[in-house]
């Protein structure tokens, strides 16, 4: 099962990368209908619960700039009020992680995280120097120079 939070952040994503096929009128064009039937019902779903969200207003308001992905705080906004609506609604978290199931399969992605980062492709960390790299760190850390070469 996709966890909540998990499954809001995702949704949002979602979203602003279908509004943003729409504004460019990728949409209609795209060559994977399944897909975009699957992105469809997500919206559909989404507006039927938070109808004319100011969030999700900002995110396809973003999608039409022309960004890339949508600002941090807009991601953020959108995935919490999806969060909310999906704890008082058990219904509507159901169908949100349907759609997301849906999407899923369509698109032949299946990463999802409950804390810390999902990656459906390469992922390459690399730390040099006596620096620390990592995807998520949980607790205190501590950096202890190399010994001395010699």
């Amino acid at each position: 099962m996709i966890e909540l939070g998990a499954a809001a952040t995702s949704a949002a994503m979602w979203l602003f990368q279908w509004a943003a096929a729409r504004v460019a009128g990728r949409a209609e064009a795209a060559a994977d209908q399944v897909l975009d039937v699957a992105l469809e019902r997500l919206e559909t779903t989404v507006r039927g619960e938070l109808g004319e969200d100011p969030a999700l207003e900002r995110l396809t308001e973003e999608a039409a700039e022309g960004r890339d992905t949508p600002s941090d705080r807009t991601r953020r906004r959108v995935a919490d009020a999806l969060e909310d609506a999906a704890e008082r609604d058990p219904a509507f978290a159901e169908a949100l992680r349907a759609a997301l199931r849906e999407i899923q399969e369509a698109s032949g992605t299946s990463a999802t995280a409950t804390d810390g980062i999902a990656v459906g492709g390469d992922l390459t960390i690399k730390a040099e120097g006596g620096s620390i790299a990592a995807g998520v760190i949980h607790g205190d850390v501590s950096v202890n120079p190399p010994p001395a070469q010699g």
